[in-house]
C-alpha cells in the first residue's frame, strides 16, 4: 500500500457523548472533510449503551461510504455490522482477532511507543499500527512516540502507520511527512466548532 500524498484522517469519537446531539456533530464533520475511517471509542463498559451508539454511528458512516471500527470489543464487530476493531493491547491479540473476524475485517493495533510491538502486530496480521502519544501530554508517564520511529517505519515497514495522541498544528506539520494517518478525536470534539477545528489541523499538513 503506497502512502498518499498527505496523511488521511482516522476520526475517533469522544469517550462519552450524548446520542441526541453527537450524531449531528459527527455528520457535519464527515460531510465537510474527507475521512478515511471512524473509530467508536467509548469509555463505558455498558453493552447496551455501546450497541446503541454503534448502531447510530454505523448508519451515519456507511451512508457516506466510511468504514467504522470499534475499540476493543471484538465480539461486537459482526453482531453490529461494523467493519473492524481497534485493539489497545499492542500485538497481544492481533492473531486471534484476525482468525475470529476473517481476512476482510479491519484489525488495527495501538502499540504505544513500542517499535517491537508494532512490528509484531504487523507480522500477526494487523491492517495498521498506531503509535502515540506523539504530542506532549500529562497523561501516562509522559513517554512520547518519537518522529524518528515514524520516519524509520515509513521507510522500512509496509504496514500503514497511524499517529495519535495530543495532536496540535505544530505536531501535525512535523509528522505529516512520516505517517499515513492521523487519528484525531478529542482535539476537535472539545472545540465548539469541530468542523473548523479539523480544518485547521488538516491545513497544518501543508
Amino acid at each position: 500500500m503506497t502512502a498518499p500524498e498527505r496523511p488521511q484522517i482516522y476520526l475517533v469519537t469522544p469517550p462519552a457523548f450524548d446520542l441526541d446531539s453527537f450524531p449531528d456533530r459527527l455528520a457535519a464533520v464527515l460531510d465537510s472533510h474527507e475521512i478515511a475511517c471512524l473509530r467508536l471509542s467509548l469509555a463505558t463498559r455498558d453493552e447496551d449503551q455501546v450497541a446503541r451508539a454503534a448502531d447510530i454511528l454505523r448508519e451515519i458512516a456507511h451512508a457516506r461510504d466510511i468504514a467504522i471500527a470499534i475499540e476493543t470489543h471484538v465480539g461486537m464487530v459482526e453482531r453490529l455490522g461494523l467493519d473492524g476493531v481497534h485493539l489497545t493491547d499492542g500485538a497481544r491479540s492481533v492473531r486471534q482477532t484476525r482468525k475470529a473476524l476473517g481476512a476482510e475485517a479491519i484489525v488495527g493495533a495501538f502499540c504505544g511507543t513500542s517499535r517491537h510491538d508494532g512490528m509484531t502486530a504487523g507480522e500477526a496480521g494487523a491492517d495498521y499500527v498506531s503509535f502515540g502519544p506523539v504530542g506532549s501530554s500529562g497523561l501516562g508517564d509522559g513517554t512520547r512516540a518519537e518522529r524518528d520511529m515514524f520516519a524509520w517505519w515509513s521507510e522500512v515497514i509496509e504496514v500503514p502507520v497511524v499517529a495519535e495522541g495530543a495532536l496540535d498544528e505544530e505536531t501535525i506539520a512535523s509528522f505529516a511527512p512520516v505517517t499515513d494517518f492521523f487519528a484525531i478525536g478529542e482535539e476537535i470534539w472539545r472545540q465548539d466548532d469541530a468542523v473548523a477545528a479539523l480544518g485547521r489541523l488538516i491545513a497544518a499538513m501543508g
